[in-house]
């Protein structure tokens, strides 16, 4: 790895508070595109149009998707732009090139009678860690928190007389979350209960809020097995996870008049036009029920 872009990828943990995962990413793809370069044998002050067009067409021919091409191009978008304020390069060509158009992936949300039926089946179950994966549902659906917001939760930031719960969410952005008298029910028994059942089998205390089997703090690989688990102890096969329920309180709050740059706050998102897609979700949603149930359109569909 070069100078530059040791020197970017120090700039995006550091001054940026970018996640590892997001900072590896940009990593694999700066070393994708200097691959490239080298094979080509072109310098890196030497990138114009015509070279980020063929390094497209050969990311394509190779099978990869529009949509990993286009957050390529991003990640080299930002990367040049440093390069310019740095001094290496004299301009950023990739500001001038657009990203292969890719069909729009619309979320995928869960009717709101499946997400009661979810938590009912499972408010059935009488195995000890049923309480915990009650909180944890409800958590994740009458927040919208992500799952890795979910599993760094310390005990802490609950505050449960308030019914709010502070987040950090992504680039240590704090925001706070209020949540229903339900899911305080479901974290008052489990923080009652369970939790310090799950305490007593480790001698390492943790603040952490929601632990795994073994007491310690639940990671989001274990969360989305907990999941998966619910589905099975349950009989209830929704697809569950933890993208899905998020996704489904969002759709749940427009659906019922929430305004959107709320709902753009509650999710944690930096730019309302990743919020926007819900709009569209619903329309979906509203158009599949509307051709299901009109007479005339079942006919004509």
């Amino acid at each position: 790895m070069n100078k530059p872009t040791i020197e970017f990828l120090n700039h995006l943990k550091i001054e940026r508070n970018y996640s590892d995962k997001t900072i590896k990413s940009y990593g694999e793809d700066i070393d994708k595109f200097f691959r490239f370069l080298l094979k080509e044998d072109i310098l890196m002050d030497e990138v114009d149009i015509i070279v980020i067009r063929n390094f497209l067409t050969d990311e394509l021919n190779a099978g990869v998707s529009k949509r990993s091409c286009k957050r390529r191009l991003s990640s080299l978008r930002h990367f040049y732009s440093f390069l310019v304020n740095e001094g290496y390069v004299k301009e950023n060509p990739f500001v001038f090139v657009s990203a292969p158009k890719t069909e729009i992936k619309y979320p995928r949300a869960l009717y709101k009678e499946q997400v009661r039926e979810i938590l009912t089946e499972n408010a059935k179950r009488t195995d000890d860690l049923m309480i915990r994966d009650q909180a944890i549902l409800s958590m994740l659906y009458y927040t919208g928190m992500r799952a890795a917001e979910l599993v760094s939760l310390d005990i802490q930031f609950v505050n449960l007389s308030q019914r709010l719960v502070r987040v950090i969410g992504k680039g240590n952005k704090e925001r706070i979350l209020p949540f229903s008298k339900e899911c305080k029910d479901a974290l008052q028994r489990y923080i009652g209960f369970t939790r310090n059942e799950l305490l007593a089998k480790t001698s390492i205390k943790t603040a952490a809020l929601f632990l795994n089997n073994n007491g310690k703090r639940l990671t989001t690989r274990g969360l989305e097995y907990i999941l998966d688990s619910i589905e099975e102890k349950t009989g209830t096969f929704v697809g569950l996870h933890p993208h899905i329920l998020r996704h489904s309180f969002a759709t749940h709050l427009l659906e019922n008049g929430a305004d959107l740059r709320v709902i753009q706050e509650l999710l944690g998102h930096e730019s309302i036009n990743a919020t926007q897609v819900y709009t569209h979700v619903t329309e979906e949603a509203m158009k599949k029920e509307y051709l299901a149930a009109h007479p005339r359109a079942r006919k004509n569909k």
